[in-house]
C-alpha cells in the first residue's frame, strides 16, 4: 500500500518544464504586483509580501515551524482568462477531497472528533479560493444525512463532521453570489435511497442541478460552459450509488467520469491505475476524469511534497494511460499546502493543455490558434508509445517523488 517507484525521466523532464513555465509567468506577474514570488522565502504575517493568491506558509502543520515560502492558493480562472465558450469537458478544476473534514472542527455531536481532517479551511473558503469540485462521504446518521468519514461502514459520533444540508447551503449561498460559477459535486453515498435528494432539496439547490437526461452519453461532448450558465445548469451532482439514479436525480458518477485510483496505491509514479470501481481508463464513453492524489491517510506533511512536481508528474502519467486526455478534476488533500505551485499550478498545467495546447493555461492568447502560446513554446502533447507508456511496475519501490505515511484501518 506504500511503496513507490521512481517516475521515468521522460515524466520527471515534462514535470519540470511545466513548473518552470508556471514560475516564469508567476515571476512576471508577482514582478508587476512588487511582490515576493512562488517558492520566496517570506514571514508569516499580515505583510509577508507574498502576492495576491499565494499565502506564506511551512509544510510543517505545527506554528512557527519549519522554512516558509509563499506557494499559491488559487488556480488561473479559465472562465476569465480564455471565456466559457467551450465544452464542460474541456476545463480543469481544482477539487478537494473530504472537502467537509476540516482542520479544527468542532463537535457537533458532544463527542470529540478524532477522525483524521482532509482540509485546512472552509467549503466557503475553498470556493472562494478558486476550487470548484468537491467530495462528500454521506452517511445516515441522527436520523438525517452527515458527512463522516467511516468505520466499517458506519458513522460514529467521534468521526461524524457535520450534516451534509450545512455544506450544501454553503455551495447554494456561493452560485447565488456568483451566477457564472459551477460545481461539481461528488458523493460517496451511503446514506438510504432517496436522502441525499431529500437534502439537496432542504438546502435549495435543487433549482442548478445539471439534468441526469441532459449528461452526454457514450464519450460525447457536453455542452458549452457558458451554455450551462445561461441555463443556471450550475450544479453537477454524481453518486457512487448505481441505485440513487432513480430515487435522488443524481447521475451515477462512473457511467460519466473515468477516476484514478485514490490513496497511497494512486501516488505510485510513472503509472495511472483505475479506481476499481471505473472504467478502464483509456475507456472513450467516459467523456469527465477525475484524477486522485492524495494518501490514505491525510497528512499536511505529506500533502505539502506531493502537491508539487509528483502531482505535475502524475498529469503526464494519466494523460498515457487515459487515452492522450488531461483531468477535467485534481482531487488533492490540503490543497493550499505545498512548495510552490502546488495544486493551483497542476490545475494550470492542465487547463493549458485542454484549452490552447501550451504547457499552462497562463501561456494561452484568447482568440489565438490552438498550440499558440505567449511565453513557451507549446510541447507537442505526447502520443502514446511502446516506450513512453507507463507500464504497471513490479512491486514498487521506495521513492521520494511521491510519499505517503503507513495506511491505518480507518476508510
Amino acid at each position: 500500500m506504500h511503496a513507490f517507484s521512481h517516475p521515468s525521466v521522460k515524466v520527471m523532464a515534462a514535470a519540470t518544464l511545466a513548473l518552470l513555465g508556471a514560475a516564469v509567468a508567476a515571476s512576471c506577474l508577482a514582478s508587476a504586483q512588487g511582490a515576493a514570488l512562488v517558492g520566496d522565502a517570506c514571514a508569516p504575517s499580515p505583510s509577508s509580501g507574498c502576492g495576491a493568491g499565494l499565502r506564506c506558509a511551512s509544510c510543517s502543520p505545527l506554528p512557527g515551524t519549519g522554512p516558509t515560502v509563499c506557494s499559491r492558493t488559487t488556480p488561473v480562472d479559465p472562465k476569465a482568462h480564455l471565456g466559457t465558450g467551450l465544452p464542460f469537458n474541456r476545463y480543469t478544476w481544482l477539487t478537494t477531497h473530504n472537502s467537509f473534514a476540516v482542520v479544527g472542527t468542532a463537535t457537533r455531536t458532544g463527542t470529540p472528533i478524532i477522525a483524521p481532517p482532509n482540509q485546512e479551511d472552509t467549503v466557503t473558503a475553498q470556493l472562494k479560493n478558486g476550487v470548484r469540485g468537491l467530495m462528500l462521504d454521506a452517511y445516515d446518521f441522527q436520523n438525517d444525512v452527515w458527512l463522516c468519514h467511516s468505520f466499517s461502514g458506519k458513522c460514529y459520533n467521534f468521526a461524524a463532521y457535520q450534516p451534509a444540508v450545512d455544506v450544501l447551503k454553503e455551495t447554494r449561498a456561493f452560485l447565488e453570489a456568483n451566477p457564472s460559477e459551477v460545481i461539481t459535486i461528488f458523493v460517496e453515498d451511503y446514506a438510504s435511497p432517496g436522502a441525499v435528494g431529500r437534502v439537496l432539496g432542504r438546502s435549495g439547490l435543487s433549482k442548478y442541478l445539471f439534468p441526469v437526461a441532459k449528461m452526454p452519453k457514450e464519450g460525447g461532448d457536453w455542452p458549452l460552459l457558458k451554455d450551462m450558465i445561461a441555463q443556471n445548469h450550475r450544479l453537477l451532482v454524481f453518486t457512487s450509488n448505481k441505485g440513487k439514479e432513480a430515487s435522488d436525480g443524481m447521475a451515477y458518477q462512473w457511467d460519466y467520469v473515468l477516476e484514478t485510483q485514490y490513496g497511497n496505491d494512486g501516488l505510485v509514479g510513472g503509472w495511472c491505475p483505475k479506481r476499481a470501481e471505473s472504467r478502464p481508463m483509456d475507456s472513450p464513453k467516459q467523456s469527465l476524469l477525475l484524477m486522485n492524489f492524495f494518501s490514505t491517510n491525510p497528512s499536511q506533511i505529506w500533502a505539502c511534497g506531493n502537491n508539487s512536481a509528483p502531482l505535475v508528474a502524475k498529469l503526464k502519467a494519466c494523460f498515457h494511460a487515459s487515452a492522450s486526455r488531461w483531468p477535467n478534476f485534481i482531487a488533492v488533500d490540503f490543497y493550499t499546502r505545498s512548495k510552490g505551485g502546488g495544486a493551483p499550478l497542476a490545475t494550470d498545467v492542465a487547463n493549458g493543455h485542454l484549452q490552447c495546447g501550451c504547457d499552462n493555461i497562463a501561456h494561452c492568447k484568447a482568440g489565438s490558434a490552438f498550440g499558440s502560446c505567449a511565453m513557451l513554446s507549446p510541447s507537442p502533447s505526447p502520443s502514446p508509445s511502446p516506450s513512453a507508456s507507463p507500464k504497471l511496475p513490479p512491486p514498487p519501490s521506495p521513492s521520494p517523488a511521491a510519499a505517503a505515511p503507513p495506511a491505518l484501518s480507518s476508510s
